[in-house]
């Protein structure tokens, strides 16, 4: 079956990956960005393929691209909610601004456009919305305070929205990928904290030699990233969330032990703190 995907962040990186992979499916594609003519250059022409102008952080224009999808294709089956930008660096090294930033972006962003899609989808009673998180949006690290905050917001918003649409016909999924071979590190795609603080001069300096040298060499394939992403879109029984990639599968299992580990640990103490009179489930 033809399905309609609306993908942000088409330009570059993994949002290129996603849009050829659709098309390669046989699906419709709406592309967009915020530079249209470095969408049509990254992912070509295409009998099936719309691009169009989008920031997400603009109601607007945000409304306008659902608009034009609808009018083209009739429809939207899958938003694919991809557009994100990386803020790098120690908490106390990070503006107020910067952090608001990242967070318009990479949450308020997706809220914003999946709160226009959201209609059009509940109309024909069907529908999938998925969001691209990260590693980071399970496990934080140092220098990546912000940036995880984002991705950890979205997974709990995401959570959360998977039970209000569903009623609707609307399925929901997170993606949480590891490091793959896309322009995320370079200098273009990273932003690094504005202000500089003696006690973090060492630790800063070994954290960006990290981030300069994974750079070009990440083990991830967005290609099969994207591929895997349709194949899963098609699915009868889609995931609510997808740990893409084995670095970070690795990763999910470790959080995922140690946060039974400290269940277990404190269990007696957790379980002790009800009034005497409560009927707690046991």
């Amino acid at each position: 079956m033809t399905k309609t995907w609306l993908i942000t962040g088409a330009g570059r990186g993994m949002g290129v990956e996603f849009a050829r992979a659709a098309l390669a499916a046989g699906h419709n594609v709406v592309a967009t960005g915020r530079n249209p003519d470095t969408v049509r250059s990254a992912v070509g022409v295409h009998e099936n393929l719309l691009v169009t102008t989008l920031d997400v952080t603009d109601v607007h224009k945000a409304e306008g691209a659902v608009s034009a999808a609808v009018e083209r294709f009739g429809r939207i089956d899958v938003l694919l909610n991809n557009a994100g930008s990386f803020l790098t660096g120690f908490f106390e090294e990070l503006t107020t601004e910067q952090v608001r930033s990242q967070i318009e972006t990479n949450l308020f962003g997706p809220m914003t456009l999946t709160r226009a899609v959201l209609p059009v989808m509940r109309r024909r009673h069907s529908g999938m919305v998925i969001s691209i998180s990260s590693g980071a949006g399970v496990i934080g690290s140092p220098s990546g305070s912000a940036y995880a905050a984002s991705k950890f917001a979205l997974e709990g918003w995401m959570e959360s929205l998977a039970g209000e649409i569903e009623p609707f016909g609307i399925r929901s999924m997170i993606v949480e990928p590891g490091f793959f071979r896309t322009e995320l590190l370079t200098p273009e795609s990273t932003t690094f904290g504005e202000l500089s603080i003696d006690d973090y001069d060492q630790a800063r300096a070994e954290i960006n030699a990290f981030w300069a040298s994974m750079n070009g060499t990440q083990a991830g394939d967005p290609a099969k990233l994207a591929r895997a992403l349709v194949q899963l879109a098609d699915s009868s029984e889609p995931p609510l969330r997808w740990a893409a990639g084995k670095d970070v599968v690795g990763g999910v299992e470790q959080k995922a032990r140690l946060l039974l580990a400290q269940v277990d640990a404190h269990r007696e103490l957790s379980t002790s703190l009800a009034h005497e009179d409560a009927k707690v489930p046991a």
